[in-house]
C-alpha cells in the first residue's frame, strides 16, 4: 500500500507541475504529464486512463509510449526556448563555468529531441 501511495504522490506532483506549465511560459507541460502517466501506470490505473484519453494531451502521451515520438511543433517550441535560454545565459552575469558548460548540454538535448520521430 505504501508503494502504491508513493506512485500516486509522484503522479500527483507531476500533474501539478504540468498544470503550472500550462500557465507559465517556459515550463513544459507534456514531459510532466508523461511522468504522471508513467507513475500512474504503477499505482493509479484510473488516472493513467484519463491521461491517455485526454483530448489535448492524450495523443502526445500515446505517441511517446508507442514510438518515442515528439510532435514537430513541440520540437520547435522547445528549440526556441532553449536558444532563448542560452542567449540570456551568455548575456547574463552568471558564473563563467555555468555560461560555458550549460550551452553544450542544452545543445545535446536539442539534438536528441530532433532525433526523435515526429508525433
Amino acid at each position: 500500500m505504501l508503494i502504491k501511495g508513493l506512485w500516486r504522490l509522484l503522479a500527483s506532483v507531476a500533474i501539478l507541475l504540468g498544470a503550472l506549465g500550462v500557465a507559465l511560459p517556459g515550463l513544459p507541460t507534456v514531459p510532466f504529464l508523461l511522468v504522471a502517466a508513467w507513475a500512474a501506470s504503477h499505482g493509479w490505473p484510473e488516472l493513467e486512463k484519463r491521461l491517455l484519453t485526454h483530448p489535448h494531451y492524450g495523443p502526445a502521451i500515446r505517441a511517446w509510449r508507442q514510438q518515442r515520438a515528439v510532435p514537430r511543433r513541440a520540437k520547435w517550441a522547445a528549440s526556441v526556448l532553449i536558444a532563448t535560454s542560452m542567449i540570456l545565459l551568455v548575456l547574463s552575469p552568471a558564473p563563467d563555468l555555468l555560461r560555458w558548460l550549460l550551452p553544450p548540454f542544452l545543445l545535446c538535448i536539442t539534438i536528441w529531441l530532433w532525433s526523435r520521430p515526429d508525433g
